[in-house]
């Protein structure tokens, strides 16, 4: 239940702490403020507050694509919360190419740190805290295109599989503690880094890239719909699922 549909704020996150990575603008922002009206105390992060944070929330720039970047973040949310019991990890993205041939060794290592090993750095310093208190959500944000694999963001697609992969095993690992793992899988979504990605693919592939098909819901996703799903799965609502997909994409991967 919203505030729209209530007229009043669930507090059902009251007491927590929560990390949110890429949390200016788009999806993460949007995650943000949900969290927050939800009783949630939030940090967010990206690597400039080029977006607008929403207010209330705190905010410390970081790289989270090195384990130097993870690990400062690690300790500002120490420092700053004094420990992380929801982590959204939503930081994403890559530039669309040809083809897999045309994507330069470095930028195949951008996406695996940025939409993989970020993930696995910042869960590896976060969980042990969870692990003591015996009780901690992780979400890890991936992408439809994980399962579609557009030729231009074969990069990126294999990056959000793994994520999805690794996303399911650490659910495992950590369930015995408490820990609730699970993964959202937006379809398109309109935020400003969506639509600049969609403007790039235009240009290399027009008949794909500028396709205005909807989906069978009848339009794009909005961020607010993530956000919904995200504070779904880290409220006690969802106290019984972990290593779940919640595919949050209007029907449009069911219709193939």
């Amino acid at each position: 239940m919203t505030t729209a549909e209530n007229g009043s704020e669930t507090r059902e996150l009251a007491g927590k702490r929560a990390l949110v990575t890429g949390g200016s603008r788009g999806i993460g922002a949007a995650v943000v403020r949900r969290l927050l009206d939800a009783g949630a105390e939030v940090l967010t992060t990206a690597r400039s507050a080029t977006g607008t944070v929403p207010e209330g929330a705190a905010f410390v720039a970081a790289d989270v694509r090195t384990r130097a970047g993870a690990e400062a973040l690690a300790a500002a949310a120490q420092e700053m919360l004094g420990g992380v019991d929801v982590l959204v990890h939503n930081a994403g993205g890559a530039r669309p190419h040809t083809g897999a041939s045309a994507v330069p060794d470095e930028e195949w290592q951008d996406a695996l740190d940025l939409n993989f090993l970020a993930s696995v750095r910042l869960d590896s310093l976060l969980a042990p805290g969870m692990r003591e208190r015996r009780s901690g959500m992780i979400v890890h944000v991936s992408s439809a295109a994980a399962r579609l694999a557009p030729p231009p963001f074969l990069h990126y697609t294999a990056a959000k599989a793994a994520l999805e992969n690794y996303s399911r095993g650490l659910a495992s690992e950590l369930a015995p503690f408490g820990i609730r793992v699970n993964t959202v899988t937006p379809g398109r979504v309109a935020t400003p880094g969506g639509d600049l990605t969609r403007e790039q693919w235009a240009r290399l592939d027009p008949a794909r890239g500028r396709s205005n098909a909807t989906a069978p819901l009848g339009r794009d996703g909005r961020p607010d719909d993530i956000a919904e799903a995200v504070l779904f799965l880290v409220s006690d609502r969802a106290s019984w699922v972990t290593g779940s997909n919640l595919v949050v994409d209007g029907g449009e991967f069911a219709r193939g």
